[in-house]
């Protein structure tokens, strides 16, 4: 986010925060602002200089120093930087064979650059430019401007780094890197817009389940808004259009899949993947697929796709070592062909499969599946408002699995649920359901009846006496114990006495209580322990999940008294 950026020199703070933090690596000239690497290849002949808006770091100032760049000019967030902090960049980092200027396609890049280079000429400092235009979201006809220059960037800075330190003259530093702009182009998405450092809210607005295909990496909109396909879609549609757009060439690629700012790894590295296989589906060699953060939009939630045909000698280029702040991968080129990952088995899978008893209580597990189904999404909305906001899929996903298991190896419902959530299930309330279901499986009668108070009363309390055991919680302690001791003592009453005309729907009913009245308490473990009072006023999802149990164990078996029971949307309602 960019709420925390100093509120004087921002820029300047940071460019002197980078070279705190690398220490001997990097210098900084204060008027005007540049950075200038400290030990540059000694077989360097040419200076590579460039710059930009700040606000997309790491680019430039990331692959400053060896291998890399030798001077880099950062301008305000999203704005040039002035040709005066060009031209005497240039001019303290020039060699020998004079400067090479790395300008990425916007218009004020471009004439502050250009300014510099006329400068150093004047002073008769040999210079040359490399242009990078590589967005294909403002590949237009209509325009004079020509498409902007974006992530591949990355790519030009880093052959050419490796070029330079290999005593390549400015001529030929200049032609490898109009030869790669030519072979790359990108493109992004993005399902947020940054924050504004100076409004502190989104630049834009999108609306739910859309985002803006072709967006800019200052933040620009994109060339159209669309409805958000899934993921394997979207990067489907962008490789498409990434290798309509791209010249011919040869079929080995290097593959970047860079975040706008605010993009996990954990997408990032998915998102490879599918690149990958999209690639290697039209006939195509990804030998390298590259995922991380280079170019950003401020924290922009988005991600680009650029893809850059490599000549002979450039995967070497790529991987040639450097000495700067940025770190790329390095990855082992990709075999020939690539083996096909075997699919993982788990023990339950290779199990025979089990003989169906008559009946057993597959309704219970079909009633259950049906009630979660109803209220996943309401049961993630409280889970966000106290912990990760995972609890509605994980149960949801484990329902599902156990209706597999059901289907497939002919298990009881309690049995199926057991199995799921105990093997397949993670998260911390998985495993802790699992052991409940577990013992309750012990009390379905084989014949497909009703199970007993009784029996359902001791199960209840040895699943109780499970969970307590593994993770200490108590009645009181905000979880879904809060909702099963009820349920278990209601049960005990009525197997005790005999009395209770309908022991399953009164244990509902406790459940429901013990559930709802989550609400009142400050957590005590669990994720919701972590965020104190603002758990107040929310019931435990994992208490509500045991009430939907107990509540589908009366609509199963007592039928005639259920309609007591509230519907379960209106218990689980955020």
């Amino acid at each position: 986010m960019s709420y925390f950026l100093p509120e004087s020199h921002p820029v300047l703070t940071a460019a002197r925060g980078l070279a705190r933090a690398h220490a001997g690596m990097i210098e900084v000239h204060t008027s005007p602002l540049y950075l200038r690497a400290r030990d540059p290849h000694p077989d360097r002949t040419v200076a590579l200089v460039s710059g930009g808006g700040s606000g997309h770091e790491p680019l430039h100032t990331g692959l400053l120093g060896r291998g890399g760049l030798d001077a880099v000019c950062p301008g305000e967030i999203f704005a040039s930087p002035h040709n005066r902090q060009i031209y005497e960049a240039s001019a303290a980092a020039a060699k020998s064979g004079g400067v090479l200027l790395i300008i990425k396609n916007y218009t004020g890049d471009v004439i502050n650059f250009q300014i510099a280079a006329e400068r150093l000429r004047h002073d008769g400092i040999p210079v040359a430019t490399v242009l990078v235009d590589d967005d294909l979201a403002t590949d237009s006809a209509d325009s004079a401007t020509g498409r902007r220059g974006t992530a591949a960037t990355v790519v030009v800075e880093k052959l050419l780094g490796a070029a330079a330190d290999r005593g390549a003259t400015l001529e030929e530093l200049a032609e490898l890197g109009r030869r790669v702009v030519a072979a790359s182009r990108s493109i992004a998405v993005a399902a947020r817009a940054q924050t504004s450092p100076t409004t502190v809210a989104p630049a834009f607005t999108l609306e739910a389940g859309t985002l803006d295909y072709g967006v800019g990496i200052h933040g620009e909109r994109g060339i159209r808004t669309i409805a958000r396909p899934a993921v394997g879609d979207l990067v489907r549609r962008m490789t498409d259009d990434l290798l309509d757009a791209l010249p011919e060439g040869p079929g080995d690629v290097l593959a970047l899949v860079n975040g706008l700012g605010a993009t996990t790894e954990l997408e990032l590295h998915a998102i490879g993947v599918l690149l990958g296989d999209e690639l290697t589906a039209r006939g195509l060699r990804p030998v390298f697929t590259v995922p991380g953060t280079f170019t950003a939009a401020l924290d922009m939630a988005g991600f680009s796709l650029t893809v850059t045909r490599l000549e002979e000698g450039w995967a070497e280029l790529w991987t040639a070592p450097t000495r700067t702040p940025l770190v790329l991968p390095r990855p082992i080129p990709a075999p020939e062909r690539p083996a096909e990952p075997e699919p993982a088995v788990s023990p339950a899978d290779t199990e025979p499969a089990a003989t169906p008893h008559p009946g057993g209580d597959r309704a219970l597990l079909d009633r259950y599946a049906l009630t979660v189904s109803q209220v996943r999404d309401n049961l993630t909305r409280l889970d966000q408002l106290v912990g990760d906001g995972d609890f509605g899929d994980n149960l949801a996903g484990g329902v599902r699995r156990a209706v597999k298991l059901a289907d497939e190896r002919g298990l009881d419902g309690t049995a199926a649920l057991a199995a799921a959530f105990l093997d397949d299930v993670g998260g911390t309330s998985g495993p802790l359901f699992g052991l409940l279901f577990q013992h309750l499986a012990s009390a379905a009668p084989k014949d497909g009846g009703a199970p007993s108070a009784a029996a359902l009363a001791e199960a209840a309390e040895a699943g109780f006496a499970a969970i307590h055991r593994v993770g200490g919680a108590n009645p009181g302690d905000c979880t879904l114990v809060d909702a099963l001791a009820p349920a278990a003592q209601s049960l005990a009453a009525s197997a005790r006495d005999g009395a209770a005309e309908a022991p399953l729907t009164e244990a509902a009913q406790a459940a429901i209580r013990g559930a709802l009245g989550t609400a009142e308490l400050r957590p005590r473990r669990g994720r919701a322990s972590y965020v104190g009072d603002h758990a107040l006023g929310v019931p435990d999802p994992g208490a509500l999940a045991v009430a939907l149990l107990f509540m589908a164990l009366a609509d199963v078996h007592e039928p005639a008294t259920a309609p007591r029971l509230p519907a379960p949307g209106y218990i689980t309602v955020p």
